[in-house]
């Protein structure tokens, strides 16, 4: 058997730093989303989406590209 080497990180390691570099990535792309479409929408519901972008680390990030900018297209600002 083959000593442990602490310079190669673990499978799990690896994953683990995938899922938050893929998580930022949704995160950045929703919130930039929202932004470009804010003019659109009323103020309350901006920040009701950023704070599910926000919170919801993977959920809701696709939650905002899967329905809140079709969503957004459909309402007018108050």
């Amino acid at each position: 058997m083959h000593a442990a080497d602490p310079l190669v990180p673990a499978t799990y390691d690896l994953i683990w730093s995938g899922l938050v570099v893929v998580s930022l990535g949704l995160a950045v792309w929703a919130m930039v989303s929202l932004a470009r479409r804010a003019g659109g929408l009323s103020v309350p519901i901006v920040l009701v989406w950023a704070l599910v972008i926000l919170l919801a680390p993977i959920l809701g990030p696709i939650a905002w590209l899967a329905a809140g900018r079709r969503a957004g297209r459909h309402l007018s600002r108050t």
